[in-house]
């Protein structure tokens, strides 16, 4: 009887455990957001969460209000859609709301990189050096030389007036790219190319099969992301991460020229901190995707709102006509290239603008802490919320900010000047229920997690356009086609992509 009875026990004890792994004995606290459990045990709202985050999430908003808790996954997200709120949750002590917490196991299962207990300081000194300021003059210098490799090295041979056409967004997607890799990751060495052009040459082919490569990857990426990736589809990730992972691993790369002392520097700081040399490889992976996974989508957003209107057209174009003027540079046949200077690219308020409108239109991540302790949160009206240690709490931008109709007045349509006053500087004032929204727009994130390598991503596609719009004619193809729709499926990823490319045909202008 006694075994009997300790079996019982034993069963009851393992069918709580499951409901509570499952989920299904969590309730609602006194003071909580509002629960909203899914209709799957553990899975919660996670299919429809995947299938379309923008309609999920304003469903969800539509129900609870701006603040509200979801299951997805085995894991309970506090969502909170209130703008004049995000102030509150960017500036919260990491002693409370931790990105590591979440961040860590998304890139262990990604790129199988187990970060050190610093890596993301390390990120950030690294990048303030060799990002921004001084250091960001010498990498859009090689930005520069390399855009120049990729886009121009046949000026002056042949007939350029034979229209060329393409896919907009592979176009811009492989240009930005690999000039993007070159730059950080440096050249083929001349020492074993012989002559400088035959190593130019070297990086134009090896990045374009790299490109080829990644884009491989990158479709897959917010399956493996997700952990929802298919047996076969398993396998070829496990390819690809090797390939990436022989292709940049640290005795290749150091074997380059060129290397940005962005690269140089942590793959110095990881070695010091005793990490063994795979993981160094499998590190540059991880810088490769982080800072080139989201630039050439952008670009290509970027260039065909250009194309789409007019007016926007014109006035960029009048603004990089007028920058290099000023600096003297004149682009014609058998001259010199021009020289694009990160001092000529702080003078582009046009360009700055419409840039920042294309941002608000496809830039879409999900902001992500883990709640380290028991904490309340406390939203712009003053109402307060207890949320609990383990859960997660996020912001979305994207609904809840930057398509927000009081904040920008109708949002889905480009207005390449919305960012601009009337005298032509920078517009910061935006306002939600009569107050000034400060965070009207955030495809870089925000606070200590705010993007590290942003400067450089935004130089990277300026210069890119200011070379398109300098040395080529080009048009849409169809001009009447439609602006293709976002990919719903990497909602929550960065800069989205289109469900379709766009054709358009180009050729030098001189």
């Amino acid at each position: 009887m006694t075994s009997l009875v300790q079996l019982l026990f034993a069963l009851i004890a393992c069918v709580l455990g499951a409901l509570y792994l499952l989920g299904a004995l969590r309730r609602r606290r006194p003071g909580e957001p509002p629960l909203d459990k899914g209709p799957l045990p553990w899975f919660g709202h996670v299919l429809e969460f995947r299938r379309d985050t923008v309609k999920f999430l304003q469903r969800m908003k539509n129900k609870h209000g701006d603040i509200f808790t979801i299951q997805l996954g085995g894991n309970y997200f506090t969502f909170i859609m209130d703008p004049l709120s995000f102030g509150a949750f960017v500036k919260e002590a990491r002693a409370k709301l931790d990105f590591s917490k979440f961040a860590k196991p998304l890139v262990e299962r990604v790129f199988s990189y187990i970060p050190l207990q610093d890596d993301h300081k390390f990120l950030q000194t690294s990048s303030t050096k060799y990002l921004m300021g001084d250091g960001l003059v010498v990498m859009t210098q090689a930005m520069m030389n390399n855009l120049q490799n990729l886009m121009l090295y046949s000026v002056g041979k042949g007939d350029h007036k034979t229209w060329q056409e393409a896919g907009l967004f592979s176009y811009s997607y492989n240009i930005v790219f690999r000039a993007g890799y070159l730059a950080l990751f440096g050249n083929e060495p001349l020492n074993t190319c012989g002559n400088l052009e035959k190593a130019r040459e070297m990086d134009r082919v090896l990045s374009e099969e790299l490109f080829h490569e990644f884009r491989k990857y990158d479709q897959l990426f917010p399956k493996l992301a997700y952990g929802v990736l298919g047996p076969s589809e398993r396998m070829q990730v496990m390819h690809l991460k090797r390939l990436f992972w022989n292709i940049l691993s640290v005795q290749r790369v150091c074997s380059r020229d060129n290397i940005s002392g962005w690269v140089k520097e942590q793959e110095q700081d990881r070695a010091d901190q005793g990490m063994e040399e795979y993981m160094r490889d499998r590190y540059m992976f991880v810088l490769l995707w982080a800072s080139q996974g989201n630039t050439g989508p952008s670009a290509f957003w970027l260039l065909l709102y250009l194309m789409k209107y007019p007016e926007a057209m014109r006035a960029v174009r009048n603004e990089v006509d007028k920058v290099l003027e000023e600096t003297g540079q004149k682009v014609k046949i058998g001259g010199s290239l021009i020289n694009l200077t990160r001092d000529m690219l702080l003078k582009t308020p046009v360009l700055d603008s419409t840039m920042e409108e294309t941002l608000r239109l496809i830039a879409a991540p999900v902001l992500t802490r883990g709640v380290i302790k028991d904490m309340s949160f406390v939203m712009a009206d003053g109402r307060q919320y207890n949320l609990r240690e383990g859960d997660r709490v996020a912001i979305f931008p994207y609904t809840a900010v930057q398509m927000d109709p009081e904040v920008h007045p109708d949002p889905n349509t480009f207005k390449y000047d919305r960012f601009l006053t009337p005298d032509g500087a920078k517009k910061t004032d935006f306002y939600k229920n009569g107050k000034k929204v400060k965070y009207y727009s955030m495809p870089w994130g925000a606070g200590t997690t705010m993007c590290p390598g942003r400067f450089f991503a935004t130089n990277e596609m300026k210069q890119f356009v200011f070379l398109m719009l300098t040395y080529f004619d080009f048009e849409l193809k169809n001009p009447d086609e439609e602006v293709p729709e976002i990919d719903v499926r990497r909602w929550g990823f960065g800069s989205m992509q289109p469900v379709r490319d766009v054709q358009f045909r180009y050729r030098l202008r001189f």
